[in-house]
C-alpha cells in the first residue's frame, strides 16, 4: 500500500495486532464507524431537543385583527337594524 500516508500507516500498525484474524475479503465499519455513527446520533438528538424547545415557544393563536373585528361588529349592527 504505497499510497497510504505515514499517519495512516502508523495507525494501521498499531490497530492490526488488536484483530485476532484479519480477513482481506471482509469489510466492516469497525470502531471508527461506531464512533462516527454515535456522534451523528448524538448530534441528531441534540438538534431534536433544541427544535422541541423552540417549537414550545411558538404561539400558534394569532392575535385578533382590530380592523376585522370592527368590520364584523359593524356588519352585525347593520344586520340587526334591517
Amino acid at each position: 500500500m504505497p499510497d497510504m500516508s505515514a499517519s495512516v500507516s502508523l495507525a494501521m500498525t498499531h490497530l492490526a495486532p488488536l484483530a485476532k484474524e484479519v480477513d482481506e475479503n471482509k469489510v466492516t465499519p469497525g470502531v471508527l464507524g461506531f464512533i462516527v455513527f454515535a456522534a451523528m446520533a448524538l448530534a441528531v438528538w441534540a438538534l431534536m431537543k433544541s427544535m422541541n424547545r423552540h417549537m414550545g415557544k411558538v404561539k400558534f393563536k394569532e392575535p385578533a385583527d382590530p380592523d376585522a373585528e370592527s368590520a364584523k361588529t359593524s356588519a352585525d349592527t347593520e344586520a340587526r337594524q334591517s
